[in-house]
């Protein structure tokens, strides 16, 4: 299979557009992969480092109100189009992929009236700009949500879930012990996110003292910009862990018991698959609100607690989470219908669909 892939901007679309690439290669693996991101953003530095070919493309995304800079992007955009015409007819594939973030604007658009198949993935409950226009050019769209249904057009639409939960569920558990922690003892896990958030880190850091006298422990992920300032300014009860990053996360879920967490729709994805109660924190910070909105499905369907950013004050979080865990049938209850919305086989779900519009 000959493979164009393109997602850009944040964690959230490369690593699902990532798990899509690797399952390709587990049932292909001669398959040609090229992928095309921004020459900006934090792809140009990660998918190289998974030995995938990468093309950067100039183009920049439209400011929600009126500015000059949307003149630019427009400018940007239109040769970005032309741009990706000729890699396009150059590497000819058998199918463009889009995964999310404007820089998959041009490229699917350009292939669609190159006459190539084309299949877009959206990741969040209420789908951004890029997904809604390119709707129109794709021959199929995954969804993480089912939720996200209506803002498409309904027989191209596919509830697939997000392929990042491929990488809670297929890997082995980490052993806990490495950090610091014991086996027995129920866990929470708190974090913001690879690079943290630096308010609700303020915030956060102040609540862990109050953590001193549970029966359970916390691991705290601080991400890697704010960890030498917090571990510097606080001091820590010995059932409180911080570390500033964890990589491969997901392998971690299995042993927790309850997860603190912004509500990002890569991270979504990881706790329904493996079932993890949580307590939510949506970032206020992100376009159209979408956050809470993937926290909300959560919520609705019995498996979440959403606390936004703007009550996080006093010990509330030690109080909800001391609230669920005395309350045995809640808890229950969250973790069983938090695993209800989970998919676990979704890069195998989005790889049949690919399969079947080559082969169509």
């Amino acid at each position: 299979m000959r493979v164009i892939i393109s997602a850009g901007g944040t964690g959230g679309h490369i690593y699902p557009a990532v798990a899509i690439i690797n399952k390709i290669k587990e049932q292909e693996p001669h398959s040609q992969i090229l992928y095309i991101g921004t020459h900006n953003r934090m792809e140009k530095d990660i998918i190289p480092e998974f030995d995938i070919n990468y093309i950067a493309l100039k183009v920049y995304g439209l400011k929600r109100k009126i500015s000059f800079t949307n003149i630019k992007s427009i400018f940007s955009f239109l040769k970005a189009i032309g741009q990706s015409k000729r890699v396009i007819k150059d590497f000819n594939p058998d199918i463009v992929i889009g995964v999310g973030g404007y820089v998959t604007t041009p490229v699917v658009y350009a292939a669609k009236k190159l006459g190539y198949k084309t299949f877009i993935h959206e990741q969040n409950s209420v789908p951004g700009l890029a997904n809604r226009f390119l709707s129109r050019y794709a021959d199929k769209i995954g969804i993480s949500f089912a939720s996200s249904r209506h803002y498409f057009p309904q027989d191209k639409t596919i509830l697939t879930g997000n392929p990042s939960s491929d990488l809670a569920y297929r890997k082995k558990p980490l052993d806990k012990t490495k950090f610091g922690l014991t086996k027995y003892k129920k866990l929470v896990l708190i974090v913001s996110g690879s690079q943290g958030a630096e308010l609700l880190n303020n915030i956060l850091a102040k609540m862990l003292p109050l953590f001193k006298h549970k029966d359970y422990e916390v691991l705290y992920i601080t991400g890697q910009r704010y960890y030498a300032k917090i571990v510097k300014k606080y001091s820590f009860p010995s059932n409180v862990k911080v570390v500033d990053f964890i990589n491969e996360l997901p392998r971690l879920l299995p042993l927790v018991d309850l997860i603190i967490s912004r509500a990002g729709a890569s991270t979504i994805s990881e706790i329904t698959t493996i079932g993890v109660p949580s307590i939510l924190i949506p970032s206020p910070y992100v376009t159209n609100n979408h956050q809470l909105k993937n926290a909300l499905e959560l919520k609705n369907n019995g498996g979440a607690i959403i606390i936004e950013e703007k009550d996080l004050k006093g010990d509330i979080l030690i109080r909800t989470i001391d609230g669920v865990f005395a309350n045995q049938q809640l808890y229950q209850l969250m973790k069983k219908k938090t695993k209800q919305l989970g998919i676990p086989n979704s890069a195998m779900k989005i790889y049949n669909v690919i399969k079947d519009i080559i082969n169509r």
